[in-house]
């Protein structure tokens, strides 16, 4: 499966921005965002099962992000809302092997290239 980011861009500090990623195959996998600042480890942002079903948010995203997933067309939103500047990082999408959401970068097989997301204040 390979995944590709768009989306991203430069928003100011209180801003919305969307993101999405696209699928080169249909997938029943659970999907994630993830993303990395500069020198820190990847770090969990969202994720969601196949079904829709269920989703699962980072604390610091919560109440702010909502992920979504269109499998008609193969693609994972993110919209982001409320942006800090330390929601700045590098955005990827990821893509497990299973169906079961995971918080854990290591249980996602597939990722994109990322997008880059820049809050300003």
């Amino acid at each position: 499966v390979q995944l590709v980011e768009s989306g991203g861009g430069l928003v100011q500090a209180g801003g919305s921005l969307g993101v999405s990623c696209a699928a080169s195959t249909q997938t029943t996998a659970a999907m994630g965002w993830f993303r990395r600042a500069p020198g820190k480890e990847r770090e969990f942002v969202a994720a969601i099962t196949w079904t829709r079903a269920f989703t699962r948010y980072a604390d610091s995203v919560k109440g702010r992000f909502a992920i979504a997933r269109d499998d008609a067309k193969n693609t994972v939103y993110l919209q982001m809302n409320g942006l800090k500047t330390q929601d700045t990082p590098v955005y990827y999408c990821a893509a497990r092997s299973s169906t079961i959401i995971s918080i854990s970068p290591s249980e996602y097989a597939y990722w994109g290239q990322g997008t880059q997301v820049t809050v300003s204040s």
